[in-house]
C-alpha cells in the first residue's frame, strides 16, 4: 500500500489552505473566544404569576427562582399568542403569528394540516448558519410532515413529541380519534414506555450538551408541563395535598417541572458552561381552564383571562433571561416586551447575524442593560384564529383594544365574548372596566392601527 509521510500531508494541506484563504480564517477563529451557548426553556400553560419570583406563596419553584436571581425578570412580557402553536412560531421566527402563517394551533396527527411554513426562517436555522450545534427537545406542535418537523427547520437533533400533548408515561396522544403514540428522535418513532417524559428530556439534553461542549450550541427545551394531563411526582402530590382542588394538582405538577428544569441547569453547571450559556425562560401562554386541566389550577393573579384569551391572563407571562457574568443579576424590568423579541436579542448578545431581517421582534439588549431604557415597542399586535371573526388585540401605551374578546377566566362556565373591549392598563390592570363607550376616540385610533397592520398580511385559510 502506498503511504505518504504525515509532514508531507500537512505541508500540502497548509499550501491548499493558504491558496484558498482557509489558513487566515483558522487563525481568526483560534483568536476569537467561543460564542455563547443559548438554551431557550419554554414551559407549557404556566400561569402569569405561577413562580415564587412572581409572588406565588403556595408553590415550590426554586429552579425558576434561581434563574431570576441570576438574571433579568420581566413583568410586562407578552407571548405571541394565548395558545400553543402560534406562540411557539412567534418565538422561533421573531415574527407575529399572522406574519409567519400560524394563527391557529398546528397538527397533532401525522400528515395533518397546519404547520409553520417550511419557508419560514427559525432561530435554529440562524444559529446553525453561525456554526452552532442545534437541538430541539420536548414539544414541537409546529408541523407533523417531513418538511415541517424539527430536522427540516434547522435542528441537527430532535427528540420529543410532534403534537400538542402526550401522556408523560406512555407517550400517547389521545385527544380525538385513535390513541396515537407520539415520541420521535430525528423523525423516527422511538419507544420509552414507562419512563417519565421530563426525565427523558433532561437525559437527552445532557447528552447533547456533553457531546457539543467544545463548540457553541443552541437548545430549544420545550417542556410540556404544566400542560395537562397533570401527572406529578408522588412526593409533590403529597406535599401539596392540602391546597384546594385543582390548585393542588397544578402545584404538584409545576413543582415536578421545576425540578426537571433544576436538573437541566445542574447539567450545565457540571459541564462548567453556566457563564458561557444564555438561558431564556418563558411560558407559551396563560394557564389552562379547560376540562382536561380540571377547569384550572393555575393563576393569572390580578389579571383577567387565561389560555385562549387576549385579556392579560392569556398573554402576560413569566419571562427571564440569565447570563451570569455578562448581564445584570436579580434585576427586574417593567418595560413592554414580546416573545418575538428573543430572536433579535439572543442574536445580538451572541454576535450572530440575522438570516431574516423582516421580523417583528426588537432587541431587548438596551432594556436588559438598563432599567431606564425605553421599551422597543410603541405598539404591539396580536391575532389568533381564522375565519371572519378572529380574536385580535393592539396595545399602545396603557391602552389595549381587543376585538372579538374571549374571557376564559372561569373554565367551567361558558366563556364570555365581547365585540370590542378597551382596557386602560395604566388604571385597571385587571381589565374589569370596558372603556370602549367612554373613549370612542381611543377605540377609533387603535382599531385603525390594527386594520392597517392586518392589511399587510394575506390571512391564511382556516386550519
Amino acid at each position: 500500500m502506498k503511504t505518504t509521510h504525515p509532514t508531507t500531508c500537512r505541508l500540502a494541506w497548509l499550501l491548499l489552505a493558504v491558496s484558498s484563504g482557509i489558513c487566515g480564517h483558522l487563525t481568526d477563529v483560534a483568536a476569537v473566544p467561543l460564542k455563547p451557548n443559548v438554551i431557550v426553556i419554554l414551559t407549557d400553560d404556566q400561569g402569569s404569576v405561577d413562580a415564587g419570583c412572581y409572588g406565588a406563596k403556595d408553590l415550590a419553584t426554586p429552579a425558576m427562582d434561581s434563574l431570576a436571581a441570576r438574571g433579568v425578570r420581566f413583568t410586562q412580557f407578552y407571548s405571541g399568542a394565548p395558545v400553543c402553536s402560534p406562540s411557539r412560531a412567534s418565538l422561533l421566527t421573531g415574527r407575529y403569528p399572522l406574519h409567519c402563517g400560524v394563527p391557529n394551533n398546528c397538527a397533532s396527527q401525522r400528515d395533518g394540516k397546519g404547520a409553520l411554513p417550511a419557508i419560514e426562517v427559525t432561530m435554529a436555522e440562524m444559529f446553525k448558519a453561525a456554526g452552532y450545534a442545534t437541538a430541539h427537545v420536548g414539544k414541537w406542535h409546529l408541523g407533523y410532515t417531513p418538511d415541517t418537523m424539527p430536522n427540516a427547520q434547522g435542528f441537527d437533533h430532535s427528540f420529543g413529541h410532534m403534537g400538542g400533548c402526550i401522556d408523560n408515561w406512555s407517550h400517547f396522544f389521545y385527544w380525538q380519534g385513535p390513541n396515537i403514540h407520539d415520541l420521535h428522535r430525528n423523525g423516527a418513532e422511538v419507544f420509552a414506555d414507562g419512563h417519565f417524559f421530563g426525565d427523558l428530556m433532561v437525559e437527552e439534553t445532557g447528552k447533547f450538551m456533553a457531546a457539543n461542549k467544545e463548540r457553541p450550541f443552541f437548545i430549544y427545551f420545550a417542556i410540556n408541563e404544566p400542560h395537562y394531563p397533570y401527572q406529578p411526582d408522588v412526593k409533590w402530590r403529597e406535599r401539596f395535598k392540602g391546597l384546594p382542588y385543582p390548585r393542588n394538582l397544578y402545584a404538584a405538577f409545576l413543582a415536578t417541572m421545576d425540578e426537571r428544569i433544576g436538573s437541566l441547569l445542574r447539567r450545565v453547571d457540571e459541564l462548567g458552561l453556566r457563564e458561557r450559556t444564555l438561558v431564556v425562560f418563558q411560558s407559551d401562554n396563560g394557564h389552562s381552564t379547560e376540562e382536561r386541566a380540571h377547569f384550572g389550577g393555575g393563576s393569572a393573579g390580578p389579571y383577567r383571562g387565561a389560555k385562549f384569551s387576549l385579556f392579560e391572563g392569556g398573554i402576560r407571562l413569566p419571562a427571564i433571561l440569565s447570563w451570569p457574568g455578562h448581564l445584570p443579576e436579580g434585576a427586574v424590568r417593567g418595560q413592554v416586551a414580546h416573545g418575538c423579541d428573543w430572536l433579535p436579542t439572543v442574536a445580538e448578545l451572541a454576535g450572530v447575524k440575522l438570516l431574516q431581517p423582516d421580523i417583528d421582534g426588537k432587541s431587548l439588549v438596551p432594556v436588559l442593560k438598563s432599567a431606564d431604557a425605553p421599551s422597543p415597542h410603541d405598539v404591539v399586535h396580536w391575532h389568533v384564529g381564522g375565519g371572519k371573526n378572529p380574536q385580535w388585540a393592539v396595545r399602545e401605551g396603557g391602552w389595549k383594544l381587543i376585538g372579538n374578546a374571549l374571557d376564559t377566566t372561569v373554565g367551567d362556565k361558558k366563556p364570555e365574548r365581547f365585540p370590542l373591549w378597551l382596557s386602560n392598563l395604566a388604571e385597571d390592570v385587571g381589565e374589569k372596566t370596558n372603556y370602549a363607550a367612554e373613549r370612542p376616540d381611543v377605540v377609533a385610533r387603535l382599531k385603525k392601527l390594527h386594520d392597517d397592520w392586518a392589511a399587510q398580511f394575506k390571512e391564511p385559510e382556516t386550519k
